[in-house]
């Protein structure tokens, strides 16, 4: 794991592999940064096993979607790639990233995904969500425990029926540039290994933001998934909008 400056974060995504967070929930992460909240970003693996691409071109493209879309740090964990699975040794290495930056909601993969790495990076983010909380996890390590108020999905490959929805309808430019930085893994060239993600796969998840856009109202909206049930602070019939 690189080194870990202490900082307190409002939000903290979490995904296996560097563009997994920004396919999800950039626009959300966008509209939150311009905000002035602090978000921050952690992925797990180096993506090491990426048919295209390599872990150097894959920092730099995380680090260049990173400025666009102005968050506050990026975190990138040695877990191994396709080897995601639930062991002590990683779910420590997670608490430590929530223990460090204290957030107040962390976001991770739906746990209902086609790739097998987005499924088990949200059961160890979940493992290590209530770890973190527990005194005794991890003594050694020297941080103090930390309770994030809430944890929350958000979908990559998959369309699923949301908990909720936020509207990013004055973010969905940045979305949709922070994934281009991801060249190699989006765009077709001449050596390209043939992958779902190089065939249209941007405009797949601009159209399923703007579906869960125009279920709300909106011109595009990120959708999200909760175990938990939401506790609505405003009046149900929309009084002091």
């Amino acid at each position: 794991m690189i080194r870990m400056e202490a900082m307190k974060l409002d939000i903290l995504a979490i995904g296996a592999h560097a563009d997994d967070v920004e396919i999800g929930m950039a626009g959300t992460i966008a509209k939150y940064a311009a905000e002035g909240r602090k978000v921050g970003i952690c992925d797990l693996t180096k993506a090491e096993m990426s048919s295209n691409g390599t872990v150097e071109s894959r920092g730099h493209e995380a680090r260049t979607a990173a400025e666009i879309l102005g968050i506050h740090t990026r975190v990138t964990l040695d877990l191994p790639d396709r080897g995601l699975y639930i062991k002590e040794e990683y779910i420590k290495e997670i608490v430590k990233v929530i223990r460090t930056y204290r957030p107040n909601l962390v976001f991770a993969p739906y746990f209902d995904d086609r790739h097998p790495d987005h499924g088990s990076c949200s059961r160890l983010v979940e493992e290590a969500v209530f770890s973190a909380a527990v005194r005794k996890f991890d003594e050694d390590s020297g941080l103090s425990p930390h309770r994030p108020a809430a944890l929350y999905f958000y979908m990559i490959n998959g369309f699923h029926k949301p908990d909720f929805v936020i509207d990013v309808s004055n973010h969905i430019d940045k979305k949709i540039a922070s994934l281009n930085a991801y060249e190699s893994q989006f765009s077709k060239g001449a050596g390209t290994f043939d992958t779902p993600l190089v065939n249209g796969y941007i405009e797949t998840v601009e159209a399923r933001e703007k579906l869960f856009g125009k279920e709300v109202g909106v011109s595009y909206a990120e959708g999200f998934l909760s175990k938990k049930p939401l506790l609505i602070h405003r009046d149900l019939l929309g009084e002091g909008k």
